[in-house]
């Protein structure tokens, strides 16, 4: 008996081929991709959807198989089959996403699936129940089983190559699903070719209540079909979902990345910052105590660097500071940890074997850093102080190590800069000296232990004649309950550090003013003040309504109260150093620039300050009578004051010679220990009354011939 086939169903069970190929190549890349739970899953799903799609191509085709007798099919039998498909399946699934496949595997695991495809195909035959039962052509029947298994090798051998879910494989996977696709219908019909049906055979599993083949095969395929192309569909979304996922996990890690870069690194020089400093050193002393290997702490300070940063601006020295690390990085070891504190301070964590090979590594960075830099055309030079201590010699711990190599630095920096020196108990004393008078200093406005000692000025002599008095400035003093009354050199240096400067700053200026008031109560209202400013209080953003309201509140005349700022304050960061002073100049304050001559002022700036005048500095009047070059110097700055209309005052006059040139030369104001030296509100007053009528200073006065200011 000799059979015919349906074309359409014949292409119907090519195309569910090639849909169940791609699936199945599409659900392996899944199943290599998920963890090892949803693995699981995506393999027991892969099976059924995989298993499936090849049972339907074949039952398909055989549906497509006509006879001149009516055909049906067994349902436990057929079941059968289906069953061997999905087994098959998942085992092709599970084969296809191990790490490996070693040959062996590949060629065991082909025999296997070839031989459950081949089983699945000819339990579908039987399930027609013929009678007599289909003789099948030993050929041909050997020919169908090879190309199963050679079709399961193809497969595996494509699935297992193309189980990632890089974008390239797509493509690939649906040039691979027509190979696979022709390979599996390719055995379905190779099979059926063996297939002998007798004369006058008959179906046993056909029947009054058996489904019509044309329906069977629709309703198969339009099942099968809808259950690919779900399975298909939600594998795809799942892996859009995995990528998006995949892709915002990137995003948070590299975010996170980052937000631990920013947390534990320094934001210009990108090296560690203090809290990375502490860990790694933490680690370096448990590694220490575990083996016996010292390491060293170099604590580092910029000699120079606030010059360059004052003169040039901060974008400048902000460039010195990277280039200063990268050169400090690059004579290091890997192992070695260099960190910035802030500001110009430095700090090395360095392995070595002992303090020579600490003190050959200094002397190796203080001469890479000594070399002058080039930034934007300007040839900028540092050099650099270092402070070390060696674990365990010279701590037991981090807070420990940094304070006493932060004590040897200082050091270094006293004995001359640029060098080195290595942590002494010594050195102890004078940082706990310091820390103590620190916390002194925090008490020392509520215990009223601050004072003012006010220095005359005086108005240079017409014509030769006696100076006569205008003013004073105030200067600040400490009185120390152990160490008796400090001039300003032995705490202001603190006060800035600790940032106590702005208060105390506040303080001097109420007090000075409050003082003025009462002179001009006792008959000396044409006296005025001048207070001095320092960087932080000058930087404050209350300076304007603190001396706003010193003024008010003592009554007063806002021209009665000089300012004095430092050249190098003035010339830094410019724009916003004349919008503060403008608006101090709209108050009615006079501004003066104090040490001029010393500092990296430009005439194109200088003339844009609202100043009323210019002091010289001390340097220049001390050799004044014995240095001609001084001399010059100083009729250059009278000169600029004059062409500016600025008042010119010379500070540190304490020699006759030096008043008489100076007043020679056209200085207004004169300043100094011949002329007075700073005592108290109360003194200065006796003082001011023991003057003679004409003004000069006289044997009321305190003076002295030589000394400070």
């Amino acid at each position: 008996m000799s059979g015919s086939y349906n074309n359409f169903l014949v292409l119907c069970s090519l195309l569910i081929a090639i849909l169940a190929s791609y699936t199945a190549l599409h659900m392996a890349g899944h199943v290599a991709a998920a963890g090892q739970r949803a693995g699981r899953w995506w393999l027991a799903g892969g099976a059924c959807a995989m298993g499936l799609g090849i049972w339907s191509m074949h039952f398909v085709g055989m549906l497509a198989f006509r006879l001149p007798i009516a055909l049906g099919y067994d349902l436990g039998i057929t079941l059968g089959s289906l069953l061997a498909a999905v087994a098959t399946s998942a085992f092709a699934l599970w084969l296809a996403t191990r790490e490996r496949m070693p040959w062996q595997a590949w060629a065991g695991g082909s025999l296997l699936m070839g031989c459950g495809i081949a089983l699945m195909h000819y339990m579908g035959m039987a399930a027609l129940r013929m009678q007599p039962s289909i003789d099948y052509h030993p050929g041909w029947f050997l020919a169908s089983i090879l190309v199963a298994v050679a079709a399961s090798a193809a497969a595996l051998w494509i699935a297992f190559r193309l189980r990632g879910e890089k974008r390239r494989h797509y493509f690939a996977r649906a040039a691979a699903a027509v190979i696979m696709g022709l390979a599996v219908v390719g055995m379905h019909y190779t099979g059926m070719a063996a297939a002998r049906f007798a004369p006058g055979a008959m179906c046993g599993a056909a029947g009054a209540r058996a489904l019509p083949a044309d329906w069977l095969a629709v309703l198969v395929i339009v099942t099968t079909v809808a259950i690919l192309g779900i399975t298909l569909v939600v594998s795809v979304l799942d892996r859009q979902l995995q990528v998006r996922t995949s892709r915002l996990a990137a995003s948070l890690a590299q975010a996170n990345s980052e937000l631990v870069q920013a947390a534990l690194h320094d934001p210009l020089t990108r090296l560690p910052n203090r809290m990375l400093l502490r860990d790694r050193m933490e680690h370096a002393i448990e590694a220490s105590a575990g083996s016996g290997q010292p390491f060293a702490v170099l604590f580092m300070d910029l000699d120079g660097f606030k010059a360059v940063n004052d003169a040039y601006g901060h974008q400048k020295g902000d460039a010195l500071l990277v280039e200063t690390g990268r050169r400090v990085r690059a004579v290091l070891r890997s192992q070695d940890t260099l960190a910035r504190l802030g500001g110009d301070e430095f700090v090395l964590l360095a392995h070595v074997d002992g303090p020579s090979d600490a003190a050959v590594l200094a002397e190796t960075i203080i001469e890479a850093v000594s070399v002058p830099v080039q930034i934007d055309g300007l040839e900028l030079a540092v050099s650099t102080s270092i402070g070390i201590a060696m674990h365990p010699a010279d701590g037991a711990d981090e807070r420990e190590l940094m304070a006493h190599a932060d004590a040897a630095m200082y050091h270094a920096k006293d004995a001359g800069r640029n060098g080195y020196a290595f942590f002494a108990p010594s050195m102890n004393s004078a940082t706990h000296r310091q820390l103590s008078l620190l916390g002194d200093l925090r008490h020392a406005i509520e215990r009223d232990q601050l004072l003012l000692h006010y220095q005359p000025k005086f108005q240079a002599g017409d014509g030769g004649g006696p100076p006569r008095l205008a003013g004073a400035e105030a200067l600040l003093r400490w009185r120390h309950p152990l160490r008796g009354v400090l001039a300003p050199d032995a705490f202001i240096a603190l006060a800035e550090r600790s940032g106590l400067i702005v208060a105390i700053g506040d303080w001097v200026l109420d007090q000075a003013c409050a003082q003025l008031r009462r002179w001009h109560d006792a008959g000396h209202g044409d006296w005025t003040i001048a207070v001095n400013l320092s960087p932080a209080q000058f930087a404050a953003p209350s300076l304007l309504p603190t001396v706003e309201a010193a003024l008010r509140r003592h009554g007063i005349p806002a021209g009665k109260l000089t300012l004095e700022i430092t050249e190098n304050m003035a010339m830094r960061n410019v724009e916003v150093s004349l919008a503060i002073l403008h608006e101090l100049a709209a108050l009615g304050v006079k501004i003066s620039i104090d040490d001029f001559g010393t500092g990296y002022s430009s005439l194109l700036y200088l003339k844009r300050l609202p100043a009323t005048e210019l002091k010289i500095d001390r340097g220049f009047v001390r050799d004044l009578e014995h240095d001609s070059d001084d001399a010059a110097i100083v009729s250059s700055i009278v000169a600029l004051g004059r062409a500016l209309d600025l008042q010119v005052v010379a500070e540190g006059v304490e020699t006759d010679g030096q008043q008489r040139h100076l007043s020679e030369l056209g200085c207004d104001y004169l300043q100094g220990y011949l002329l007075g030296r700073p005592v108290t509100a109360e003194r200065f007053l006796e003082s001011a009354l023991a003057l003679p009528h004409a003004g000069g200073p006289g044997p009321g006065w305190p003076r002295r011939a030589a000394g400070g200011r």
